[in-house]
């Protein structure tokens, strides 16, 4: 199915979508990098409801990939075949405080939203939120974590449709959480989730919140291009201790660059190409496991082809 195909089978009146979609999306203009190449199709529904509809709707052999807020994500300059589903804010960004200390959140909303809403109702342990610039999706897909504090350490449980658009709610147990990783099946799209935590003095929650903004403006490039951590914690160390020690601070690959103030943080310092980005990257991971033996895993997600003679091979020892 051509992606003028596929738009019109998805624009049917008979399905009744109530959502956007957009032919050629231009991803770079979502992503914190400002690289990548354009999607086939975006899809944005209007509610879970038109979600579950235009999911049914949707051919078994049409590729689909879900995106948030963009701020983890490398997009290749090939752009990326099939559907892009992007939850939008109005119809999946709600966040409310429903008692017990709980609140609900919807996939799109961000996690400072999250923090906020939690500093509102006194209700301590989401200040580790206010530190992350993602949406509540990625948080839960990623088990998305900093200062101590993880995803699975709040989560009560999540809502989630499958390719089918079939409704399923999971526990913390269900996700399988463990280290920016959950064991939840890849066609799962969270819609919502439910967490929990403490009441605590609003004094308390805004001091928290407050530590965790002035180490974020102190040690990581905020004002920069960038896509926030690059690589995963090995076991036992810092992925930015193994990058200075391999002497990549500052590393620079066209205009994609290791930052100089925190470098685990690559950046687009200068019209960088995602091609730029991905061949730093692994550059990066092959001078780490020379001089430590240790594999960096990437923690920013790449997605789409690349460009006619412009793929980067990844690095194997």
């Amino acid at each position: 199915m051509t992606p003028a195909e596929l738009q019109g089978h998805l624009s049917d009146p008979a399905l009744g979508f109530r959502g956007k979609l957009t032919p050629a999306a231009d991803l770079a203009k979502i992503t914190w990098f400002r690289t990548g190449g354009p999607a086939d199709l975006m899809v944005q529904p209007a509610d879970e409801a038109d979600l579950a509809a235009v999911l049914s709707a949707l051919p078994a052999e049409v590729p689909l990939t879900v995106v948030g807020i963009g701020s983890n994500l490398l997009v290749r300059e090939g752009g990326v075949r099939g559907v892009v589903l992007r939850l939008p804010a109005k119809g999946f960004g709600e966040v409310e405080a429903i008692g017990d200390g709980r609140i609900r959140a919807g996939a799109a909303a961000s996690d400072k939203r999250v923090a906020a809403v939690a500093l509102e109702a006194g209700i301590g342990g989401f200040h580790f939120l206010h530190g992350i610039p993602g949406s509540i999706g990625g948080a839960i897909r990623m088990n998305g974590g900093a200062n101590g504090v993880e995803t699975a350490d709040r989560l009560v449980e999540a809502r989630a449709l499958d390719r089918q658009g079939r409704l399923h709610v999971l526990s913390r147990a269900d996700l399988g959480y463990s280290y920016r990783h959950a064991d939840a099946p890849e066609d799962l799209i969270f819609v919502s989730a439910v967490f929990e935590g403490p009441l605590t003095a609003p004094h308390e929650i805004r001091a928290a919140m407050v530590e965790v903004q002035h180490h974020r403006e102190t040690v990581q490039p905020v004002r920069e291009k960038t896509g926030g951590s690059t690589f995963k914690n090995p076991a036992g160390t810092s992925a930015w201790k193994e990058i200075d020690r391999a002497g990549c601070r500052g590393l620079r690959i066209g205009g994609a660059e290791m930052s100089a103030l925190h470098c685990n943080f690559m950046i687009n310092a200068a019209d960088a190409t995602g091609h730029d980005l991905e061949q730093l990257g692994e550059t990066v991971r092959q001078r780490v496991f020379e001089t430590s033996g240790l594999l960096l895993e990437w923690e920013i997600k790449r997605l789409g082809t690349f460009a006619e003679g412009a793929a980067v091979d990844p690095f194997t020892p």
